[in-house]
């Protein structure tokens, strides 16, 4: 009769426990332990995890039997839910213990980029799918997938827009400018036409033009807006003088020379560059001393190439963060 230490020394014992062991059925010396945070040990966290692992392998495998009953089904997806759950523990655990997070929940995504129902929360393998209440229950996530797709693909010509969305490039090609100054000119004639029935005068009065400010006139107030130069300066030299003669006659041939009508021999340059908005802005400060042109132009919107890169850059940064953790 052989003795104990004997037996558990020869080969089938020790293929006996390793098959025990690989099956979950192992000696209650060698039990998993019901709480996680019981174990203080990293490497029994790693083995106790990997055991579930491997538990969880053998029963999506199983479950995937045709020939097992709806409820054999149920209740083989009640325990890989539940193994699930146990094996969030011993990754909290392994964490807590200073090891390797494996705790990264990364979205399942099906080919068109879209997340799949039932990865969250209670999850459904194999045949568990097929169930009766389980497959209404996917096919009215699809349905509400496929109402808010539509939904976002109506909504989706509102989005990203461009400056010329909210109307700030409608001046640019001067059509609108137009339109509004010639129904400024029948405003204007339908004004004076009632206001020389009112006064008595007769019809044959001139009809007086409208008061534009043009960009000679912009230009000498925002001129006369700046503050004189200091009395305590010294006069130019000779030489200064020159030279700055010199610079007037090679900025001339870059600028236009715009005559002035008040005061003899006085020119005006005026960029030919500057595009109607700033000149738009240009009158309105004008009228407004308290503000600098750049306050009154419009608002520069980023374009539908800027908003992406935006968008690129948040989302690396996301997974530089979710995989590698906060670099700060």
């Amino acid at each position: 009769m052989a003795r104990n230490e004997e037996k558990a020394q020869s080969m089938l014992y020790r293929f006996r426990e390793a098959q025990a062991a690989e099956l979950g059925l192992g000696t209650r010396a060698d039990r998993r332990p019901r709480m996680a945070s019981a174990c203080k040990s990293l490497r029994d966290c790693e083995r106790w995890r990997g055991e579930i692992l491997r538990e969880i392998s053998r029963k999506v495998s199983k479950i995937q039997d045709a020939g097992l009953t709806d409820y054999e089904v149920r209740d083989l997806n009640d325990e890989i839910n539940q193994l699930m759950r146990e094996k969030r523990h011993w990754e909290n655990q392994i964490v807590a213990l200073g090891g390797a997070n494996y705790r990264r929940n990364v979205a399942m995504l099906d080919d068109d980029g879209k997340e799949v129902p039932g990865t969250k929360g209670y999850k459904y393998f194999g045949r568990a799918k097929d169930l009766p209440g389980v497959r209404e229950l996917f096919q009215s996530r699809k349905a509400e997938e496929e109402e808010e797709n539509q939904a976002l693909a109506y909504y989706k010509k509102f989005m990203n827009q461009g400056p010329s969305y909210y109307g700030d490039l409608d001046e640019v090609d001067g059509k609108l400018l137009k339109y509004e100054q010639e129904a400024e000119e029948e405003d204007w004639e339908e004004a004076c036409i009632n206001l020389r029935g009112a006064l008595g005068l007769p019809e044959d009065t001139s009809t007086p033009k409208i008061p534009r400010p043009t960009a000679t006139t912009q230009v000498i107030e925002s001129n006369s807006s700046r503050p004189p130069p200091s009395s305590k300066r010294k006069a130019p030299s000779q030489n200064e003088d020159v030279a700055m003669d010199s610079v007037t006659v090679d900025d001339s041939k870059k600028a236009k020379i715009v005559p002035d009508g008040t005061a003899a021999g006085k020119t005006v340059a005026v960029p030919p560059a500057a595009d109607a908005s700033r000149l738009h802005a240009q009158a309105a400060a004008a009228y407004i001393p308290f503000l600098d042109v750049e306050h009154l132009l419009p608002p520069k919107l980023p374009t539908h190439n800027e908003m992406e890169g935006v968008l690129l850059a948040l989302r690396k940064k996301a997974l530089v963060e979710e995989y590698f953790g906060d670099a700060t």
